[in-house]
């Protein structure tokens, strides 16, 4: 039908015909049956269909044509805007087709309830609006989210999963889950390109990059399990959070052309055109960075790696979907070049079942094994030593940035009171320091400089003594401090150097303290010992509180090696051991939100480029046939 339709809609255009103007439509008698049977001859004949099923086509797109003429007239009258609402269900078929009618300069919230109440929900707030590729935000007007009469909406509502979670408690949950990891000061996860070199960003966005890039891969994990819906509202929340980069980053990195890809891809899997305008811009938006990055015609990639390399597989979806898009543009010829296009690398793209088999029996992992064999030719051999060389190149280069992610966690407890508007590239202090000066003097004049090595350079060859003299005089840790650290049950050493570092604040000190500990079971540790110690205090107080005749304050030994006592009959010190126990059980919740995070995403450094190819070749074969009519 859809088909029908966009050759239909053409061939009108060309014409100059409006259906919903005489002689095909008269205002107070309605549609002409006559003209339009006349018409659906002669059309019949053009597009090789039955005329039977051309003049139904014709007033399907008449009473869309009267509908939406019908709600210019209204907006005109009253103000009131038509939204033209699809929602759908997680496979991709379509639940409602209603209109929902809303004033422009009413908050996104209250398009929302009307459209809840339309669908009889309660809860609004799961009512999520698709508009030309952005979420309809709640808390702003629908003009100030650029929403316009007779606009198309995509609206999706999730179904409870297997555990009876909604969908909208399952992406809440994994927002709070990717915001916790990427907030962990790198402790979880970090910036690498693709042959595991540790990236440095400043804090502003990298923080905004990890986050468009975890919840990416969230969305990808929910797509493998055909939770198209799911997907699409991930990498909606994801696109967002990469906006908050420089656009000229986002222009150079594959991430981001991906992100727009998988986006459309989505849109097809449940069945959308209606956001057809904001595919084609997201396609071409992937083309063009691709095309940066891969060459011209992706000459490049392939004069690199060869025609048959797994970036390919991106390519030849992409081919896809242009083609698609194509078809729904009634642009046959170029939808069939493109389409044509993308059969060609697929059918190199396919991997023998035999030999991904014997690969996976050998104890590799599918994904890597496919990658290695698209890399490879299909040899079996010279995939197992690809699988094998990736694997040593990514343990060197993670191996040779160990000192530069440890340096550039210590920057950052450095520069907490500052948003990181002092930041210093890790990499460039780490290349300084080599050359013989001191980490403090170099990260001065990095500050100035504003990270331009060679300037920094220079300043530290000529101005030496200058730099000095800007720098803060170091403080030595306080003696009371540090034995209430070591009474919390902190080595001497690490808590030295926390004062010293945080230049004896306390309470970033306990924070330092507590994210350098290395696993969680040191985590809980410390949870035991300030659980302990908050007893004792409550113990003692209700002890207290009972014997009028003892009023000296109780104390209690902590369980470590350390000969310090921490007082607890003390107000400030018990509210120390609460703040330091709700601080340990914080971060704690860091490791279970990373498990939450990480239960689904593969082990697979290149899982992204892992395409199975089995939808495409559907897509594919289904499309060429269309084309055929």
């Amino acid at each position: 039908m859809e088909n029908k339709l966009v050759q239909l809609r053409i061939r009108l255009q060309e014409r100059g015909v409006k259906l919903w103007e005489s002689p095909y439509y008269v205002e107070d008698l309605g549609s002409s049956d006559s003209a339009v049977e006349l018409l659906a001859q002669e059309l019949s004949r053009e597009l090789h269909i039955t005329v039977v099923s051309c003049k139904n086509s014709l007033l399907e797109l008449q009473e869309h044509s009267l509908r939406k003429l019908a709600a210019r007239r209204e907006f005109d009258d009253t103000g009131l805007a038509t939204f033209h609402v699809r929602c759908v269900d997680n496979q991709g078929g379509t639940a409602h087709t209603l209109e929902v009618k809303c004033a422009l300069g009413e908050l996104g919230s209250n398009l929302q309830r009307k459209i809840a109440d339309k669908l009889q929900l309660s809860e609004a707030d799961h009512v999520k609006c698709i508009s030309a590729g952005r979420m309809v935000v709640p808390q702003a007007t629908l003009k100030s989210q650029g929403l316009k009469n007779n606009q198309q909406l995509l609206v999706i509502v999730g179904q409870p999963d297997a555990r009876g979670e909604a969908l909208y408690e399952r992406i809440r949950q994994i927002q709070r889950d990717v915001e916790v990891v990427v907030d962990s000061d790198h402790r979880f996860v970090d910036l690498e390109d693709q042959d595991g070199n540790v990236m440095f960003l400043p804090p502003h966005e990298n923080r905004a990059l990890l986050m468009g890039m975890s919840l990416g891969e969230k969305a990808r994990a929910a797509m493998r399990r055909g939770h198209y819906d799911e997907a699409l509202l991930l990498f909606l929340e994801a696109d967002e959070k990469f906006n908050n980069c420089d656009s000229k980053f986002l222009d150079y990195v594959d991430n981001y052309a991906l992100l727009n890809l998988d986006i459309v891809w989505c849109y097809l899997c449940l069945k959308n055109i209606t956001q057809l305008p904001d595919a084609q811009r997201r396609l071409d938006v992937c083309e063009r960075i691709l095309q940066r990055s891969y060459g011209e015609n992706f000459s490049r990639l392939y004069a690199l790696k060869g025609s048959s390399c797994p970036e390919r597989a991106l390519i030849m979806r992409l081919q896809l979907l242009q083609g698609v898009i194509l078809f729904h543009q009634n642009q046959r010829v170029e939808a069939r070049a493109r389409l044509e296009a993308a059969g060609t690398a697929l059918a190199e793209l396919k991997v023998n079942s035999e030999q991904l088999e014997l690969l996976v029996e050998m104890g590799f992992d599918a994904s890597a094994a496919r990658l290695a064999l698209r890399s490879s030719n299909g040899s079996v051999e010279q995939a197992v030593q690809f699988i094998q060389q990736r694997r040593q190149r990514l343990q060197a280069a993670r191996a040779n940035s160990d000192s530069e992610r440890q340096l550039s966690r210590r920057l950052a407890q450095m520069q907490l009171d500052n948003d990181g508007r002092d930041w210093v590239h890790p990499r460039s202090v780490c290349r300084l320091m080599d050359l013989g000066y001191e980490q403090q003097l170099v990260v001065e004049a990095l500050r100035r400089t504003e990270n331009d090595l060679a300037r920094s350079l220079e300043l530290l060859q000529y101005h030496s003594s200058e730099l000095r003299q800007g720098l803060p005089d170091s403080q030595a840790a306080d003696e009371q401090m540090l034995g209430t650290l070591r009474g919390l049950g902190f080595k001497l050493p690490a808590a030295r150097a926390a004062l010293e570092i945080t230049c004896n604040n306390l309470d970033r000190a306990i924070d330092f303290l507590l994210k350098s500990l290395a696993t969680e079971e040191e985590l809980n540790s410390v949870v035991e010992r300030m659980s302990a110690v908050d007893n004792a205090a409550t113990a003692a107080a209700t002890g207290a509180a009972s014997t009028s005749s003892s009023n000296a304050p109780a104390t209690s030994a902590l369980p470590n090696s350390s000969s310090e006592q921490l007082s607890v009959g003390t107000p400030s010190k018990v509210a120390l051991v609460k703040s330091v126990l709700n601080k340990a059980k914080t971060e704690l919740e860091t490791y279970r939100a990373y498990r939450r995070f990480n239960e689904d995403i593969p082990d697979v450094d290149q899982d992204y480029l892992d395409l199975p190819l089995e939808q495409e070749e559907q897509l594919l074969n289904e499309y060429t046939q269309l084309l055929e009519h």
